[in-house]
């Protein structure tokens, strides 16, 4: 038993990383200076916020506690550059229906009802066919 603990924590030592973890998840070591940040925080818990960063990041929103149960619902935009130069433009509303974000950047589901593909309708058929023969395979 020793013997397999031991190989364990051998295993752990030898899957660490060569280098430390970057929270960030950004392989930059790039520092940035805030050029502008106001918060104004009301008594009745409505906020204002405005963020500018000197590379370029933006934040503003809004929030107040008309949300269920005196929760904040908040509103805004934020942007930013992406490593490849795509500038990105988000904004939100973050409310009762959760984080809610738009952009152009973003994947679109497809509409719907949309077209169901040949191929699904056919496997649907024999399917039911199968289910009308009373089909004696078994998947067990």
């Amino acid at each position: 038993m020793k013997f397999v603990i031991i190989a364990a924590l051998a295993a752990v030592a030898f899957a660490a990383p060569d280098r430390p973890y970057n929270r960030y998840g950004s392989g930059s070591s790039e520092e940035a200076e805030i050029l502008q940040h106001d918060f104004d925080l009301q008594d009745d818990g409505r906020y204002n916020l405005d963020v500018k960063t000197s590379n370029g990041i933006s934040v503003s929103q809004h929030g107040s506690p008309d949300g269920p149960k005196g929760a904040v619902v908040k509103s805004g935009v934020f942007s930013y550059t992406a490593p490849d130069g795509t500038p990105v433009e988000v904004r939100f509303v973050a409310d009762a229906g959760g984080f809610q974000p738009q952009s152009d950047l973003l994947p679109v589901a497809p509409e719907f009802p949309h077209p169901i593909p040949q191929f699904v309708l056919d496997q649907i058929a024999k399917a039911a066919e199968e289910d009308r023969r009373g089909s004696s395979r078994s998947y067990a």
